[in-house]
């Protein structure tokens, strides 16, 4: 039997999401809970694996396990057996073709900027703080070069084991409300550090240092070497996975 998780998680205090040796991770602390539950050993495998202090509103996974539980068993029994900065959200059945990760068709990120000159006291481990002021119009005319299938290498982590470098952006959208300055970012995938790469040059682009085709120069240079430096761990939330209808998955 597979089933389907959603899950958020404050990632402040993790290593990222993959289990390491030695190192606190998302994906241990649930497969510990989940494997409680079942009373035996449980394997998670998500959509997105996310670093450490990036957090989550809507990461997927699913597991295999032969037990029997109800729905509302793996939600409240697991968020039993969780550390407070991870809920269990919801729990469903699903055909043993859907696969958290190879199933997914898109995934929404949203990096989180507070633009003022002093520095934040509140949630300043759930955004970044800039004290420069951005135009977030400069900042989406930069965005727009982005968008589309490109090939991302100028955009990835030195440490990227992706395949290829292609990835297709489908809306990548920069919104103020107030001193709060979000970046939305929707692909079909991602690379290692891409959305923070991103971010990194648009915030460039929107304190004045950079011009707005400077994003698309560097799209089409594909050298890591001539972006910006890569933006803070703490302002990236993975907001959702979308999916095939015929799955039912709930999304962020």
């Amino acid at each position: 039997m597979r089933v389907a998780l959603g899950i958020e998680y404050d990632g402040s205090g993790f290593s990222g999401w993959e289990t390491q040796k030695n190192a606190r991770t998302v994906q241990a602390c649930v497969e510990k809970a989940l494997s409680r539950v079942a009373d035996s050993p449980i394997h998670t495998i998500c959509a997105g694996r996310t670093d450490a202090g990036v957090h989550a509103r809507g990461q997927v996974v699913h597991f295999e396990t032969n037990v029997v539980r109800q729905m509302r068993a793996w939600v409240y029994g697991t968020n039993t057996n969780l550390p407070r900065e991870i809920s269990v959200l919801w729990a469903r059945h699903v055909p043993d073709e859907f696969h958290a990760r190879f199933s997914a068709r898109a995934r929404h990120y949203r990096y989180q900027i507070l633009n003022r000159p002093i520095r934040p006291a509140l949630y300043r481990q759930q955004i970044t703080w800039e004290c420069r002021p951005l135009a977030v119009s400069r900042m989406q005319t930069g965005a727009d070069y982005l968008v589309g299938e490109h090939d991302f290498s100028a955009f990835r982590a030195a440490s990227c084991q992706a395949a290829t470098p292609v990835r297709t952006i489908h809306g990548l959208r920069i919104a103020r409300d107030g001193e709060h300055i979000q970046i939305d970012v929707i692909a079909n995938a991602f690379l290692h550090h891409m959305v923070r790469n991103i971010a990194g040059v648009l915030i460039a682009i929107g304190t004045g240092r950079q011009e707005a085709a400077w994003a698309g120069q560097i799209l089409a240079a594909r050298d890591r070497k001539k972006g910006a430096v890569t933006a803070p761990a703490e302002g990236l939330c993975l907001i959702g996975v979308q999916y095939p209808e015929h799955f039912r998955i709930p999304r962020g």
